[in-house]
């Protein structure tokens, strides 16, 4: 494998803290009532601070304790119409830079982001050992080694099913983690002067260990060597994004190597017969090939299989209106033998990554934060998805060609060769005896830090709107002031400047915690959570105002957004479509979904419990509207978080 890693180490280099806004990011947290988060490898190795990150979402006035009193955020998919695209603009903050012209503009660091997602059928057909959620406990799931390579079928179910909680949090599948425990890692990386531990009693060095995580500690189910590098050289449960690139000569390389369009290989062992064993200890065809009776398969990765065509034919005839399907063998396949019809991927977007200054978590160039716009995918199923998403940042240095510098350059004093980087290493400046030592750490030297949202549902569009592109107006930030929040931040719109085509729809939603209280313990920041209203609680509305700078909503018979809106769905889905309704419904977060009883009877404000005046028995999550509006600028804020001198929860959408 040598020669896959004179390409490969470009990522695998190192990282710094990042922090994703939007959707929110988790960084391992569920519902803390601290600043810190109680686990940090409660489902992913993040390698971020133990503080930042947001809670899970609520659905009422109180912090959920079953899964059904969780609010998972809800996004509409694209629809197969070229005109039907649905946006959700991707927000984060990096710490260590990124981006800048080599020539006219040099940065600090090679760096990358790569953007992620996976995702599965919300039609209950997963089994709760693989279903994906956010869990009750910030507990990591539990995992048991296999006794042997070779164990029994039975003793594997048996051995997951005591593994697996369904009140903990799941994201990459249990047989994820022990394949990549079982498989021999690649000995061809660099890993500089680290001493990587092995597998005792399976005979492997295992994919687990890698040179930033030499002892191979477990975070979740996640594969650490896949983590670290990418694009991966095995199949993946991950589905490419984008990745924002070091700089644009780096796009195809990207492109043409993302699991999304090539097909990578995997040792496939087996019980009997055709029954799959999901682990093999070969990384390599040579090497499981002269073991009979196994296979080397080359497995590829789909948007969601396509069950209904059964041949070849039928499968390839039926692509057209931007959907291709193809006849291959999915990564998930229980023979490793058998094609199905498979919904095909596109490349992954690829662009130079955007600037952002060295030892700062904030907005980049023009004031703007770090973004992406995503265009989320189309499923022709026309099933609801569970998904979760990710990002990973990765940085790396020129003190070694990052592209050209493997195991061969690995520290071995049997042989002779020495690093060409070393930990913590002294360097003299011609003082004689007093030589510098400088801040190496050659775990790293190569670093991948990560971020994952909680988990959201992409759900089929409602009739109607095929041919409208719609934009996602979300919010971002949690209770607190920017010194108890960071290295979170604190409320704002997402987008808060919105232009869009009278054609298109704006789809508003939000979702909030009830246990933001940022309490002690607070590691190295200040806690607290000043704001109002009920401690701890995340709350928005919207309500228009006349210009940016002015901070009083205007009366309804002055506003202009409500009267130029079309609902075109709205969550509780009763046809309540007058402007004032519209307007009572996004001021009160959902409380109020109309004004007169002889509507909407017991949810109406004649008949409701009065509405605090500052949210406080509104719901924390607004499942929202979907809206088409007239040509005109529309100014709105949040009535209880807009503070003026403390903060300014504003926005501006733009029709054109």
């Amino acid at each position: 494998m040598l020669k896959l890693t004179c390409i490969l180490l470009a990522v695998a280099c190192a990282t710094a803290d990042i922090y994703m806004h939007n959707p929110r990011g988790s960084n391992n947290r569920l519902n803390e009532r601290s600043a810190n988060r109680r686990n940090a490898n409660r489902a992913f190795d993040s390698q971020n601070n133990n503080r930042g990150g947001y809670n899970v979402g609520d659905k009422g006035t109180s912090a959920a304790t079953t899964e059904n009193e969780q609010y998972n955020m809800k996004y509409f998919q694209s629809s197969s119409a070229s005109n039907g695209q649905s946006y959700l603009t991707v927000e984060w903050t990096n710490q260590h830079g990124c981006g800048g012209n080599e020539d006219t503009d040099p940065h600090k660091v090679n760096c990358n982001m790569v953007l992620q997602y996976m995702c599965q059928p919300d039609d209950g057909t997963a089994s709760q050992a693989d279903r994906l959620r956010d869990g009750l406990n910030t507990n990591t799931q539990g995992y048991t080694r296999p006794a042997a390579r070779g164990e029994l079928k039975s003793t594997y179910r048996g051995r997951k099913n005591n593994n697996v909680k369904p009140d903990r949090v799941l994201q990459e599948p249990h047989e994820w983690y022990d394949k990549c425990l079982v498989r021999e890692r690649n000995k061809g990386l660099f890993t500089a002067d680290q001493k990587l531990k092995s597998n005792s009693g399976l005979g492997t060095s295992g994919a687990i260990y890698t040179r930033q995580n030499p002892n191979g500690n477990r975070r979740g189910y996640e594969c650490p060597e896949e983590r670290d590098y990418y694009p991966y050289w095995h199949p993946t449960p991950w589905k490419d994004i984008a990745v924002l690139a070091e700089n644009a000569s780096m796009c195809n390389h990207y492109q043409t190597k993302s699991f999304n369009v090539q097909s990578y290989g995997e040792c496939v062992e087996y019980y009997s017969g055709n029954d799959r064993r999901h682990f093999s200890r070969w990384n390599n065809q040579t090497k499981c090939e002269s073991e009979p009776g196994n296979r080397w398969v080359e497995f590829s990765n789909f948007l969601e299989k396509a069950p209904r065509y059964t041949s070849e034919p039928a499968c390839t005839g039926a692509s057209g209106n931007g959907i291709q399907y193809i006849w291959a063998i999915p990564y998930d396949s229980p023979d490793g033998i058998t094609k199905e019809c498979l919904v095909a991927l596109k490349q992954p977007e690829c662009a130079e990554a955007p600037w952002t200054r060295s030892n700062h978590l904030g907005n980049g160039r023009d004031g703007v934060a770090s973004n992406y716009t995503w265009v989320l995918p189309h499923f022709p199923s026309g099933k609801p998805q569970r998904c979760v998403l990710r990002i990973r940042y990765n940085i790396s240095t020129d003190d070694f060609d990052p592209y050209f510098t493997n195991a061969e350059s690995n520290k071995n004093l049997w042989k002779g060769v020495m690093s060409p980087v070393e930990q913590n290493p002294y360097v003299e400046i011609g003082a004689g005896h007093s030589p510098l030592r400088l801040a190496i750490n050659t775990a790293q030297f190569g670093r991948t830090f990560q971020d994952r949202s909680h988990v959201f549902i992409l759900k089929p569009r409602p009739a109607g709107t095929e041919n409208h592109d719609i934009y996602n107006l979300n919010v971002r930030g949690k209770r607190g002031n920017i010194v108890q929040v960071y290295p979170a931040v604190e409320y704002d719109f997402i987008p808060n400047m919105l232009s869009m085509m009278e054609n298109d729809l704006v789809h508003v939603q939000w979702t909030g915690s009830n246990s933001h209280n940022n309490g002690a313990p607070g590691g190295d920041g200040q806690t607290g959570d000043a704001g109002e209203g009920t401690t701890g609680t995340d709350r928005n509305n919207i309500v228009q105002i006349g210009v940016l700078d002015e901070n009083f909503p205007l009366t309804f018979n002055k506003t202009t957004l409500w009267k130029n809106a079309e609902v075109k769905w709205i969550y509780h889905g009763k046809n309540i479509n007058t402007p004032k309704n519209l307007a009572l419904n996004m001021a009160s977060s959902g409380y109020y979904q109309c004004k007169m009883a002889s509507e909407c009877a017991s949810e109406s404000a004649e008949r409701k419990t009065k509405m605090n005046n500052l949210l406080n028995n509104a719901p924390a999550s607004y499942e929202g509207a979907l809206l088409k509006l007239k040509k005109g600028i529309y100014h709105y804020i949040c009535s209880r978080n807009n503070n003026f001198t403390n903060r300014s929860q504003k926005g501006t959408i733009i029709v054109l």
